[in-house]
């Protein structure tokens, strides 16, 4: 009964195991997950969401991640991790990929961090997966949380969570929460930032239940935003936005004997984007359908192999253009364990049919391992081929697409080590280093077409190399007084590699050469004080150099607790304390500095 009422609603997953696992509770750990393709051996950065405000602040804690920001809160959002592009880069939740095939670039910021408790960083999957808070509750069935912020600019963020323990096999999770922000803000050279009203509403349903030898999590939810689009400072505009996103979205799995593990999964998503702009209205509506599958054999306890089929439809209808997808990928995977020796191989087939439009096929192996030199102290590399299907804008939209372009070919590999030490039970130390490489041909890039060089048109042109180095440094202690700092740095040179390019040789736009991080924090009964600060350097994009920029963002908390009823916090955050005025992508200012205040009551 279970099973046939999971289907009939609607459930889904892409990342089978990594959707159901618990959260990694450090943010240097190796875990191993069942992934959409296969089984990997990943390390995995978590960036705890805490009581952070944005997307942004959050994701800029993995300094390997670039995250494009138009600034203010509606200001476009994206992700991409290690030079590969927005495009390249998967955003999942609980592990089920966020679709977008209109452009491949899912606005982040269309999520929030109302329902989330951390965020994963996978490198070897090239994918950043939020993780939903699952319910905690006390000696009452009900536990909650109820939420107010508000600061700088006009900006008001209310939320709450409820949750209920229906059984004990069976709770349900209810979560609301809203944004309203006038947005304007001084910026550069005496501007002002004008247009940048943000409206949002989010609304979303969890329900998470165990079986017999198995679990499962089916997830509802709902965004509707309305904002402004102002442009850049060279070209204002006074166009407007409307958003309306909704899924359902699950995954069910079940061991029916020791050797045998079935996971499946399924999802309904619509997309509806609206444009008022003085060059015309438009309008996109998108339709996303899952059917997944995986199914897992333990030959014996050092050997598994994993077989896994997905099937999935996207459509797209908008005033410009219309186009479907049907897309299938299918994945064989081995796993070993021997000791301290861990190593895992799969191989991947996908294949994407567009109605009236050529096939494209792809192959994609991957290897990973792991040994453990010493207790602590692990060794790690993995190597795998990954492909980009182009985007519907990219092959269909009007006087651009270009329907004959191949998908983008990526080869990655990493190699490094990481180090966990525990002293007295009170003291953390972690250290680690990663060397990378990132090689992209049949790049998508935009060059005058041979017919009329005054129209623009995507071809697989384009090549690229990211090579660099990510270390990270940091100890905790827990006790009366607890403390930690992390201190993290990338080194990245991403040049493009396009024969006949007018940037050859140069850093990719927006890639910083040199990032550093500095999070820092100080707790004493109750009390909080959490610095960070932030450094970029080394950016440029087609037009040039780019100023290199900095951030220091400090976060005062209080917590009470209320006897027999629950906590009380009081927080006071101060973004870009020293007011730097900087750009994430250049025309579009980022907000000075800002305040924002709130109470948060959890019971």
């Amino acid at each position: 009964m279970f099973l046939s009422l999971f289907l009939m609603a609607g459930l889904s997953c892409a990342d089978l195991h990594s959707g159901l696992s618990e959260p990694v509770v450090d943010s240097l750990h190796a875990v191993t997950v069942t992934a959409d393709r296969g089984v990997i051996v990943s390390r995995a950065d978590t960036l705890n969401v805490g009581n952070s405000i944005s997307i942004t602040d959050v994701l800029q804690q993995s300094t390997s991640l670039y995250v494009g920001d138009n600034g203010g809160w509606a200001g476009l959002k994206t992700i991409s991790l290690r030079g590969l592009g927005s495009a390249h880069t998967s955003i999942c939740i609980d592990g089920v990929k966020v679709g977008n095939v209109q452009s491949g670039q899912a606005d982040i910021g269309m999520l929030g961090l109302d329902n989330y408790e951390s965020i994963v960083v996978d490198y070897a999957q090239n994918q950043v997966s939020f993780r939903t808070a699952r319910p905690e509750f006390g000696s009452l069935p009900l536990s909650g949380r109820v939420r107010m912020e508000a600061g700088s600019f006009g900006t008001y963020m209310p939320s709450a969570r409820f949750d209920f323990r229906l059984s004990d096999n069976l709770s349900l999770s209810a979560n609301a929460s809203g944004t309203i922000s006038k947005g304007n803000y001084e910026c550069a050279d005496g501007l002002r930032r004008v247009n940048n009203d943000f409206r949002q509403v989010r609304a979303g349903l969890d329900l998470f239940g165990l079986l017999h030898a198995g679990d499962y999590h089916v997830k509802a939810w709902f965004n509707g935003s309305e904002r402004g689009t102002p442009g850049s400072v060279d070209w204002p505009s006074e166009d407007r936005q409307k958003d309306r996103n909704a899924f359902v979205q699950g995954v069910l799995r079940k061991s029916f004997t020791p050797l045998y593990t079935l996971m499946v999964s399924a999802k309904g998503a619509y997309d509806d984007i609206s444009y008022t702009s003085s060059w015309g209205d438009s309008r996109y509506g998108q339709t996303e359908l899952q059917l997944n599958s995986s199914h897992d054999f333990r030959i014996a306890d050092w050997c598994r192999i994993s077989f896994a089929a997905d099937l999935r439809w996207d459509a797209l209808r908008s005033s410009v253009y219309e186009a479907s997808r049907l897309g299938i990928s299918s994945a064989v995977a081995s796993s070993f364990r021997t000791g301290r020796f861990a190593a895992d191989a799969a191989v991947e087939f996908s294949g994407a049919f567009d109605e009236g439009a050529d096939s494209r096929i792809a192959f994609s192996p991957s290897v990973d391992f792991r040994y453990n030199i010493l207790d602590g102290l692990d060794i790690h590399a993995f190597g795998r081929r990954a492909y980009r299907i182009p985007t519907f804008n990219e092959l269909y939209y009007v006087g651009y697409g270009n329907p004959s372009l191949e998908p983008e070919d990526a080869w990655m590999a990493d190699i490094g080590a990481e180090y966990l030490l525990q002293i007295a039970k009170s003291w953390n130390l972690k250290a680690g280093v990663d060397g990378f490489v990132t090689l992209l041909e049949n790049k998508i890039i935009s060059a005058p077409s041979e017919a009329d060089p005054n129209i623009w048109q995507p071809y697989n042109v384009g090549r690229s190399r990211s090579a660099g180095v990510d270390a990270v440094a940091g100890f905790s202690h827990e006790g009366e007084w607890r403390f930690s700092l992390d201190v993290r740095y990338s080194f990245q040179s991403a040049v493009d590699l396009t024969p006949g390019s007018l940037t050859y040789g140069q850093q990719l736009p927006y890639v910083s050469r040199h990032a550093l991080l500095l999070n820092g924090k100080i707790s004493f009964k109750g009390w909080s004080l959490n610095p960070v600060w932030n450094l970029r350097s080394g950016r440029s994009d087609a037009t040039g150099e780019m100023p290199d920029w900095n951030t220091l963002d400090v976060t005062f908390s209080k917590s009470i607790n209320v006897s027999g009823v629950g906590s009380l916090m009081l927080r006071l955050s101060v973004r870009n304390v020293t007011d730097t005025r900087y750009e994430s992508v250049r025309g579009y200012p980022m907000p000075g500095c800002s305040i924002t205040g709130g109470i948060d009551f959890k019971f």
